[in-house]
């Protein structure tokens, strides 16, 4: 462990407390399923699974059910492109044109003139592999209707068809949105490191994952693509409405992770289980160690863990919806208690992310917890699911507990 907890640590996670947390959102036929692991002082200290992983075939939620992740795949990009940083590859702050140049003299969106067409101007300084594992690099990444979000739309530069090679073009090709380094702004940055990972072990990223984790870390349900045979794991996904669960078509839901597409995207598109990505998660509570195997340095962890947003930026998009946090490399960084009972409990120090299906993960080095959290539905957070279940499983942590 990186880090040791003091008496006040101390704490008794109650598995009833959580069975009850989720079991009664499934009753309530707010989720048809969701299961969770929990791990303390790297002992499994809970397991639960309720409801249904396909309603319409009557398949229930296991422990062996494979689920999309999202942007829990960022994560697991964020610790690819670290270990390359150990061997000295490159350093936070070099300019990302150093290895893809497509990105030098990058111009920035600076509003429509009086005749309603777009201007540039340059940008202020060059775009670092620091901006693009924080979110701080100006890429554009929303749905608002603004002239710059048309433009990126209009580009569709992450395409599933296009290569990462090809995807990262078109985004320099584009304007940013911002000035590097001026705001927090969720993009496709996770690709663009997942690019610099296939430049750096010269496979395409989805070996380059089996390489440098998966591989080592034995976790043999996480890919990009479905294996036949195990399509039958695979979660349906369903979309939450006021009254009830819709099932997405699985042609629709499916489509990305039962074909071979050219996209192997850093930012998104993984599958797994909940104890694969337990594995992944225990390796970050152990200082980047796992059975035996090192995938990080423990410094490593700590500075991934480490709150990296620029002094001064106060335009951080929805992030503060996460509760009273900082962000590091692809993870949120939690930097002070929950401030009233509507914030999800968390402790100091913990880091996480989660996944637009409502999955979530987090490890927690005060308290020594490390948990993971899978359901499938959308759109996100439509659920009290993330409060209920940290609610559930901090009950008997004050220090963490929203009061």
């Amino acid at each position: 462990m990186f880090a040791m907890p003091s008496a006040s640590a101390a704490g008794h996670i109650d598995p009833r407390t959580i069975d009850a947390a989720l079991s009664k959102l499934v009753e309530a036929k707010a989720l048809v399923g969701v299961s969770a692991l929990v791990y303390q002082d790297g002992h499994e200290v809970y397991f639960g699974a309720f409801g249904d992983a396909d309603r319409e075939a009557h398949r229930p939620m296991t422990r062996d059910t494979i689920v999309h992740i999202r942007s829990m795949t960022k994560p697991i990009t964020g610790v690819a492109l670290m270990t390359f940083y150990e061997a000295g590859k490159f350093k936070l702050d070099d300019p990302l044109s150093t290895f893809l140049p497509e990105f030098a003299n990058m111009k920035v969106y600076d509003g429509l003139d009086s005749r309603g067409e777009v201007v540039y101007k340059p940008a202020n300084r060059p775009i670092t592999i620091r901006d693009i594992v924080r979110h701080t690099a100006g890429l554009y990444g929303g749905t608002d209707q603004t002239p710059v979000g048309e433009i990126y739309r209009a580009a569709d530069p992450s395409n599933q068809r296009y290569t990462l090679t090809e995807e990262a073009s078109k985004l320099a090709s584009l304007p940013l949105a911002y000035q590097p380094g001026a705001r927090w702004l969720y993009s496709a940055g996770a690709d663009l490191q997942a690019l610099l990972v296939e430049r750096f072990l010269r496979l395409r990223f989805d070996r380059c994952l089996e390489r440098v984790i998966f591989g080592p870390l034995r976790m043999r349900d996480t890919r990009y693509v479905v294996r036949p045979a195990d399509r039958r794991r695979l979660a349906a996904v369903y979309e939450s409405h006021p009254d009830g669960m819709t099932r997405i078509p699985d042609t629709i839901a499916h489509e990305f992770n039962t074909r071979d597409w050219p996209l192997k995207p850093g930012s998104s598109g993984l599958v797994t289980t909940l104890d694969d990505y337990m594995r992944f998660a225990l390796m970050l509570q152990n200082g980047g160690e796992l059975d035996g195997v090192r995938i990080l340095k423990p410094e490593t962890v700590r500075l991934m863990a480490t709150d990296a947003l620029p002094p001064g930026v106060t335009d951080i998009s929805w992030l503060p919806t996460k509760g009273q946090v900082g962000f590091g490399i692809d993870f949120a960084v939690r930097l002070r208690p929950p401030a009233d009972a509507t914030e999800n409990s968390g402790a100091v120090g913990e880091f996480f992310w989660d996944g637009a299906e409502d999955t979530l993960f987090w490890v927690d080095p005060r308290h020594k917890i490390t948990a993971v959290l899978f359901t499938q539905y959308v759109p996100f957070g439509n659920v009290p699911l993330h409060k209920a279940f940290r609610d559930a499983v901090y009950d008997d942590f004050p220090d963490a507990l929203a009061k």
